[in-house]
């Protein structure tokens, strides 16, 4: 079976925002969301700038 998003298919994604709105109601939902939405950024900038290191401690071993 073929899915639409990816790991999810449409079915799937629907039963578990379901769950969400239980779980945490709706007031709650965006607060969640967001502190998501930052934790995903947070871990995305600390990664690349892991990265940068690397590629610098690379270039000053290559000079």
């Amino acid at each position: 079976m073929l899915s639409t998003f990816g790991l999810f298919s449409p079915l799937e994604a629907g039963i578990f925002l379901v769950i969400a709105l239980v779980i945490f109601g709706p007031g709650k939902l965006p607060d969640v969301g967001k502190a998501l939405g930052k934790g995903i950024r947070e871990f995305k900038s600390a990664s690349e700038g892991e990265e940068k290191k690397e590629e610098k401690k690379e270039e000053v071993k290559n000079v």
